[in-house]
């Protein structure tokens, strides 16, 4: 496949399709430059890239397969019985984001088969689409009984669930890249389709409803881009602007409580709300709308100053996947899912779009290298949706999860990442990120070769080869990292604790040369030759991170950084697979060395440090001295579960000692709650901080209700017990798990369960433990039944026996 940039492929479809792309007036001041002419040769990118077109791409079609993603299609166009259908009205999404992963694929490494693929599934798409238009095969096919998140008529249930125009929105997303990639029209002829019938649908004195889940917007802005259809454009800004103007009852979870230009705080669903501030963006740009652009300021800094994490990670809380309030960052329990961090990445390209500002690619740098990253282990066919920043054991990558976004929405992300390195205005070239490359660029004053030679992000020098066909003046503007500059994030959420800047060594065919700082950026402005070179030495200095007095879960801790990558504790490097537990001085000095052979290669630092542990019957900590050794943050869980620690404490009021081993502890515990990590929960004696906790592993029945459960210790002898305590997981008032109705517990005695004699008891609450004391028996074995909730289910926290 011959492989054409953008404006030759959009030049071409002017000519011979019909299609009015010079007709779109206005953009981005600064535009990428496309990743079809950046071509990666390093060894940290180019592996990841080659992995997820061999593994990730191909595994994920097998599972659309699988699961019946394509099936789905199939019966929309009446090609197979209804029968049984996928669990998400949102499944076909995952269609179209594999489509437009392997379209961009196709551009960096062609495949015939895979063009082949494509073209395959794309005609069982066509197959599925309404005469006129409308393609959403979960109402298409006629199922007995429509979706429960379904309204009988199109479109007047989307606010918050149907996902019709959600899915609109990929599937224009996905077309144009297909198109761009292939040059046909297939696809693209399926989505103008679409968006012709939402045209005529939606607007000023039609249907008035908002997307639930934004994309919609962003799709329709970059259908415009490639059709020159003003309608569609116009359709986006429509969607933004009837969000809550009143007409429609809205909620913050979906953006939609006031209308975009009065919205200055990021709130609600995590994914929803940058997808849109990224397609406000994209209407900004295209119509100059200052409203827009003002508010999605606002709203940037407002996540850079109380809601970013220190991965670049979005989303605070699993309730609603959703920002929390301010310095609300937990780490067990972040949420950060992966889809948010890549609509974080679309955001922020387009924030530096709008302005030039370092600061941006700053924050994309970091979500790329940590929290985005994070999502797909090193064999490609496994997956993180949440990316905690703590665990005791009970995270682990999924094979696939019946909520596919976050698998579908990596294989289109990866192929795109070197489109990202480098942007133009004019005659000035931005060099963004360093990465072992070979690019060419078309500037107004000639045509230029850039190369990069460098190890990053191991490394900190970089070559950058500057090649213009005929001698030309033009200005390059060199990002110099916030990181580089003592600058941990922009804004004050984040510091590192050396605030002593280093030097940045800038040459010029082997002599210092001259520069100006501009917006994070070294600006040099001369005439180039051929053969020039700059050389660019960072200072990758190990780093202390320190957060915000007000991020109330890293008091008295730091974070580690090297460069762009944030790293952590994890117990198989670690003595006693064990982590948090581990505290380390302030002041110590970390060493970093790189091992091959670890985790596909990677830098690692070490330094010395304690473990803690708890002695029976005193306060006193029993402490050990021992090298601890921290890798890169995104390379977790590759080794199978255990513990994990981005934020190492630095005194005995933040570590977590080992406790010492009690009667429940060392028990073997089985329940009718058969998940094995969530038996871990019940004797791991971790100290919930109130019922809903969610930082540490709990049982729960969910969604069971109305039905008598058990959980049960075998311990490892027999013991005279007389008293329980029970701490209740009750995640009201918004999830579905209340204290229970009643419980009772019983003791093994000759191979049956006799129910004990109670001395005194606590009436069952919430948020602290329920102490039953009762007459001492001798027993190998202890059981709780429990009876749940008539509408709720009920977990357990903890459950303590002595």
């Amino acid at each position: 496949m011959r492989i054409r940039s953008i404006a030759s492929i959009l030049a071409c479809a002017v000519m011979a399709t019909g299609l009015h792309a010079q007709s779109v007036k206005g953009d981005y001041p600064i535009r990428p430059v496309p990743f079809t002419q950046v071509h990666f040769n390093d060894g940290f990118w180019a592996p990841k890239m080659e992995v997820n077109a061999s593994v990730t791409i191909p595994y994920t079609l097998q599972k659309c397969r699988e699961t019946g993603r394509i099936d789905n299609f199939l019966k929309a166009a009446g090609k197979m019985p209804v029968g049984k259908i996928t669990e998400y009205p949102f499944d076909d999404t995952d269609l179209y984001k594999l489509i437009e992963g392997a379209s961009y694929s196709l551009q960096t490494k062609p495949d015939p088969a895979l063009d082949k693929t494509l073209d395959t599934l794309i005609a069982i798409i066509g197959d599925a689409q309404e005469p006129d238009g409308y393609l959403y095969t979960f109402r298409t096919m006629k199922p007995d009984t429509l979706h429960p998140w379904i309204s009988p008529k199109r479109w007047e249930n989307d606010p918050d669930l149907s996902h019709e125009l959600y899915n609109s929105g990929h599937l224009f997303e996905a077309a144009v890249a297909h198109y761009l990639a292939t040059g046909k029209k297939s696809f693209l002829d399926i989505a103008i389709k679409n968006a012709d019938l939402l045209v005529k649908d939606f607007g000023p004195g039609k249907a008035a409803y908002f997307p639930g889940h934004q994309v919609v917007e962003m799709g329709l802005a970059r259908m415009y881009r490639v059709t020159g259809k003003k309608e569609y454009l116009d359709l986006a800004k429509f969607f933004l602007d009837i969000r809550g103007n009143g007409r429609i009852r809205g909620a913050e979870y979906s953006q939609s409580h006031k209308m975009v230009t009065d919205q200055h705080e990021a709130v609600g669903h995590a994914v929803r709300a940058a997808y849109m501030y990224t397609g406000m963006a994209d209407v900004a740009a295209l119509t100059g709308n200052k409203a827009y652009i003002r508010a999605i300021n606002d709203i940037w800094q407002d996540v850079v100053e109380h809601k970013l994490y220190l991965t670049g990670g979005i989303g605070a809380t699993g309730n609603g996947e959703a920002f929390g309030a301010a310095y609300q960052l937990p780490n067990m329990s972040a949420y950060a899912e992966t889809c948010a961090s890549i609509a974080n990445v679309y955001w922020n390209s387009r924030m530096f779009l709008m302005n030039g500002d370092a600061r941006y690619i700053d924050v994309l740098e970091r979500i790329l290298y940590n929290g985005l990253l994070s999502g797909v282990s090193l064999s490609g066919d496994r997956f993180f949706y949440p990316n905690p920043l703590a665990s005791m054991g009970q995270h682990q990558r999924s094979a696939w999860f019946g909520c596919a976004c976050c698998i579908s929405n990596m294989t289109r992300f990866m192929p795109s990442i070197p489109g990202y390195v480098y942007a133009q205005r004019d005659n000035h070239l931005y060099v963004n990120l360093y990465v072992a490359s070979a690019s060419q660029i078309d500037m107004p004053a000639g045509k230029l070769s850039v190369g990069q030679e460098t190890e990053y992000p191991w490394k900190g020098k970089v070559v950058l080869k500057v090649d213009p066909d005929k001698k030309s003046a033009f200005t390059i503007h060199l990002r110099i990292p916030g990181w580089a500059r003592q600058e941990a994030v922009p804004g004050s959420l984040y510091q590192f604790l050396d605030q002593e800047r280093k030097p940045v060594n800038i040459r010029l065919n082997g002599k210092p040369v001259k520069y100006l700082m501009e917006k994070g950026y070294a600006v040099i402005s001369r005439s180039w030759s051929k053969g020039d070179k700059l050389e660019l030495e960072l200072p990758m200095e190990i780093e202390k991170v320190l957060a915000n007095q007000k991020v109330k879960d890293d008091l008295n801790r730091f974070a580690l950084q090297r460069g762009p990558l944030v790293y952590c504790l994890e117990g198989a490097d670690n003595l006693d697979s064990a982590v948090n537990n581990i505290m380390v001085d302030r002041q110590a000095d970390f060493v970093s060395g790189y091992e091959p052979g670890l985790l596909n290669g990677v830098m690692v630092l070490t330094a010395k440090g304690i473990s803690t542990k708890r002695q029976l019957n005193s306060e006193a900590l029993l402490k050990t001295a021992q090298t601890v050794k921290a890798i890169p943050y995104y390379s977790w869980n590759n080794r199978g579960a255990g513990e994990m620690q981005v934020w190492i404490p630095y005194n005995e009021s933040s570590v977590r000692p080992k406790p010492s081993p009690t009667i429940a502890s060392k028990s073997k515990v089985s329940s009718s709650q058969s998940n094995p990590r969530m038996l871990r929960g019940l004797n791991d004696q971790y100290e919930p901080a109130d019922a809903q906790d969610h930082n540490s592993v709990y049982l729960h029945w969910w969604p069971k209700q109305n039905t008598l459960e058990w959980v049960q210790y075998d311990f490892d002898q027999d013991y005279m017990v007389s008293e329980s305590k029970v701490y209740w997981f009750d995640d009201a008032p918004f999830g579905g798990c209340r204290i229970p109705t009643y419980y009772k517990i019983y003791y093994l005695e000759k191979g049956r369960w006799v129910p004990v004699e109670v001395i005194a008891s606590d009436a069952i609450s919430k948020d602290r433990y329920n102490m039953v004391r009762f007459k001492p028996v001798l027993t190998r074995a202890l059981r709780l039944e429990v009876q749940l909730p008539e509408e709720h289910s009920a977990g357990i926290h903890e459950w303590i026996v002595q």
